[in-house]
């Protein structure tokens, strides 16, 4: 009984634990070009469409790389704000 327990509880905790790095990942590498992949993806007619220029830019003297990334996690957090302030949260 004991072992069909713990057996339980260990397949149980595999489900919360990190997958192995051999997945393809989501690293920044090659950012500006993840970048033109997913355009032409999203919006073939339009496709790499940036008029400031801001995936080329650095901000707060970090990389390239680093910039992409945290326009990405800005551009996700004030959008689900703004769907927060819409449904009148």
């Amino acid at each position: 009984m004991k072992l069909a327990l713990a057996a339980t509880l260990v397949s149980g905790v595999a489900a919360f634990t990190s997958q192995s790095a051999s997945r393809a990942s989501t690293s920044l590498n090659d950012a500006m070009a993840d970048l033109k992949e997913v355009a032409e993806k999203s919006n073939p007619v339009l496709k790499y469409y940036d008029p400031l220029e801001l995936a080329s830019t650095t901000i707060f003297g970090e990389s390239n790389e680093a910039t992409i990334g945290f326009l990405r996690h800005s551009e996700i957090k004030h959008g689900r704000v703004a769907m927060a302030a819409f449904v009148g949260y």
